[in-house]
């Protein structure tokens, strides 16, 4: 199974940003993970309208949009039509999550939910069977640069166990360094969001960061 490789642009160096979009893809990006904050439901402000755009433009890979904010259903149209494929709510933010998820599908784009840390996955087992994706978080939500929750590891095995039945795929997002990667993906997880754990910031070019996480 090959890993799915997913940047956090949220990470990424703003004083060029088409250089590290272009950089990024040709070094074998599979998704560019895009954080929309509002304040609210996470307290911190992540990227935005212009920054979904302006990747769009400059790849054609896979574009996820991960909505950290209150009432995402809302705003499912928006970044589906800003060229999102992938989009990700949190279901707690939302007092209609299968109205939301389905709003995803009638763009026929992908759709996700986002687990918080202290979110169990008995609150969210009706919506399995309406996605595609599935992202545990294993930081709080909204800083990078936090340390891993061990604790949130059991929470993936018992992911894990439910992934056959219902075909989504398992993604993680938080502190996740290339040891993570190991050990996660031994476990089933699918896919890796790549913050300063793992790829930006480093000395080594984004190329050979990337195929060695691959392998």
């Amino acid at each position: 199974m090959e890993r799915i490789l997913c940047p956090s642009m949220m990470c990424a160096n703003y004083d060029s940003l088409k250089e590290e979009v272009i950089k990024l893809d040709l070094a074998g990006t599979d998704i560019f993970h895009v954080d929309i904050m509002d304040g609210s439901f996470v307290p911190n402000f992540g990227m935005g309208i212009q920054d979904v755009q302006y990747i769009r433009k400059n790849t054609q890979k896979l574009i996820d949009a991960h909505l950290m904010i209150e009432n995402p259903g809302d705003y499912v149209e928006l970044f589906a039509d800003l060229g999102a494929d992938i989009i990700y709510i949190h279901p707690e933010a939302d007092k209609q999550p299968v109205r939301a998820l389905g709003k995803i599908k009638g763009k026929n784009k992908l759709a996700g939910i986002a687990i918080n840390p202290g979110t169990s996955l008995e609150t969210i087992d009706e919506l399995l069977p309406l996605v595609d994706y599935v992202m545990i978080m294993t930081v709080n939500p909204g800083f990078a640069g936090q340390k891993y929750l061990d604790f949130v590891t059991n929470k993936i095995k018992k992911l894990v166990d439910k992934k056959e039945d219902f075909e989504f795929k398992i993604m993680v997002d938080g502190a996740i360094s290339p040891e993570k990667i190991s050990e996660l993906s031994g476990l089933g997880v699918d896919g890796f969001i790549l913050g300063t754990s793992a790829l930006f910031g480093k000395s080594e070019d984004y190329a050979t960061i990337i195929k060695r996480l691959k392998s």
